[in-house]
């Protein structure tokens, strides 16, 4: 016999076997025990949270011969055939695949003829979200008023889509997510059955990677067991065939994010690239790291909501106090926003780059967290007095600089050239000729005039100032730009502007000159 998957030879044949939904399956057990089944059932829930399952598990319930507490036995005629699936009594209909009116009108003429065995025709219609308005529509009326032999069971991750019309006819049931608790232990028990050795932090990893889906879980599992075949599955085999990080990689990560270290950080990620992890796992992790530091900062006694060991919670706990609540929470909102976006990248590296470098800058970014990171940063500075540097020491280094590094404001030219004061006049609108991203480069330039009455841009250090200087190209473009304004060729010339130097103090404002000369005309 071919292999068989672990969810499917798991899958659970009976209300006991069904984990994290007790709410739903002791309501139908009671139903069937009290001859009170419902005429139409609608399951919702996420994926692998057992809708399908429990959908036929019901079915073989209400046709068992010998039923036990509510639960199908298993052995009897209809029970086997319902599982071997050759009952003419359960039809299970696919609507992503049969969603038209036509479909739904051969379920309508079925239902008229009573099932020739057992008690109930069962239809369940899965992903029934997936139907037509027509077909909905060709439902409504069999759905109201079933023969007393049928049973509908629709079953739908996406509830929200279905009309009000059918909703109102059914018994919802809402299956909920399945904890990471629940689903080890249920991995636990099915792997003593299976004689394999497991590691528990291994499939802890695992549960919590299903996100809630036990079928996810087994799949997962499935694919670690058939890499490693043979071998106890340990926690680091897991992350090597999930491409997980470790969790010591996310406390490293924040300690280079809160010490605003963009070399460091952007080192560790090219550290987690080598190893071959999956950078869209990377930050999913990464965010539910902060979002368990958030928890730790922000509650008492949240050892349970926590998913850690003892050992880690008490690191997380000495990790959480690097950084502050607010911090934390801008952390979560920019990896969340990247997460989104990772899902249809295809740069994913540069990405995350962008990110790193976003945090560990918050002067690039607007938003108030961001503000209220800077004022930290500022705070901290006045705090341990290393905001503004000692007067000796700048006595200090102005006594041991060379004389062409000491910059004095110069004195006002005696004339500017009338090409350089057109190009002042009208650099607004040369801005605004120019494409992304020159244009938001341009965007806090500043105008002076340069050796032999050449146009001089001042322009911040970094980011601004390198497009222009470590690139000479794109002021070359700038410069092709500004003669085709003015009709004449100029010569332009790009320096930085240190964040602690004054523009004022150590250059001639032109826009200021030639304002005023304006205004005397």
């Amino acid at each position: 016999m071919s292999y068989q998957a672990l969810y499917r030879k798991f899958r659970p044949d009976n209300f006991a076997d069904v984990k994290g939904q007790e709410h739903i399956v002791t309501t139908l057990q009671n139903q069937i025990k009290a001859d009170r089944v419902g005429h139409a059932y609608l399951f919702c829930g996420t994926r692998g949270t057992g809708k399908t399952t429990v959908a036929k598990i019901l079915a073989k319930a209400v046709n068992c011969e010998n039923p036990q507490d509510g639960n199908p036995c298993g052995t009897c005629r209809m029970c086997r055939a319902i599982t071997a699936g050759a009952s003419m009594n359960v039809i299970e209909i696919d609507a992503a695949s049969n969603n038209g009116v036509d479909n739904i009108r051969e379920i309508v003429d079925e239902v008229s003829f009573s099932p020739a065995e057992g008690k109930y025709k069962v239809y369940i219609i899965d992903e029934v979200h997936m139907l037509s308005i027509g077909a909905f529509n060709a439902l409504l009326k069999t759905l109201e008023e079933p023969p007393s032999y049928v049973i509908f069971i629709l079953a739908t991750t996406e509830a929200h889509k279905i009309p009000i019309t059918i909703l109102s006819r059914c018994q919802r049931y809402d299956f909920k997510r399945i904890t990471i608790d629940t689903i080890t232990q249920r991995l636990q028990d099915l792997m003593q059955q299976e004689k394999v050795e497991v590691e528990d932090k291994a499939l802890r990893y695992v549960a919590k990677a299903a996100d809630g889906s036990m079928r996810d879980a087994l799949s997962l599992l499935d694919q670690c067991i058939a890499f490693h075949y043979g071998e106890k599955l340990t926690y680091d085999m897991v992350l090597d065939v999930l491409g997980a990080v470790d969790t010591q990689v996310f406390g490293k990560m924040l300690r280079q994010l809160a010490d605003k270290n963009v070399q460091g950080s952007l080192s560790l990620l090219e550290e987690i690239i080598l190893q071959g992890r999956e950078l869209t796992q990377f930050v999913t992790d990464f965010i539910w790291y902060l979002r368990n530091l958030l928890l730790l900062k922000t509650s008492e006694n949240i050892e349970d909501v926590v998913d850690a060991s003892t050992d880690n919670l008490s690191l997380m706990q000495e990790e959480a106090e690097l950084v502050s609540e607010n911090a934390l929470m801008r952390y979560i909102r920019i990896f969340s926003e990247l997460s989104g976006q990772l899902r249809y990248a295809v740069g994913k590296r540069i990405m995350i780059e962008m990110t790193l470098i976003k945090i560990c800058r918050p002067s690039m970014e607007t938003k108030n967290d961001a503000l209220l990171e800077r004022i930290r940063d500022l705070e901290h500075k006045l705090e341990t007095g290393n905001f503004a540097v000692p007067q000796n020491t700048v006595a200090a280094a102005a006594q041991d600089a060379p004389a062409e590094e000491v910059q004095e404001r110069p004195q006002l030219p005696k004339a500017v050239p009338e090409e350089v004061q057109q190009v002042v006049g009208r650099w607004g609108e040369i801005v605004q000729k120019t494409g992304q991203p020159m244009r938001t480069y341009l965007s806090g330039s500043k105008l002076s005039l340069g050796g032999e009455n050449r146009l001089l841009v001042v322009l911040p250090d970094g980011l601004q100032s390198d497009y222009f200087i470590k690139h000479p190209e794109n002021k070359d473009i700038l410069q092709d730009l500004i003669g085709q304004v003015i009709g004449k060729e100029i010569q332009v010339e790009v320096r930085p502007l240190a964040k602690e130097q004054s523009f004022e103090r150590s250059y001639i404002d032109l826009s200021q000159i030639i304002h005023m000369e304006i205004e005397e005309e």
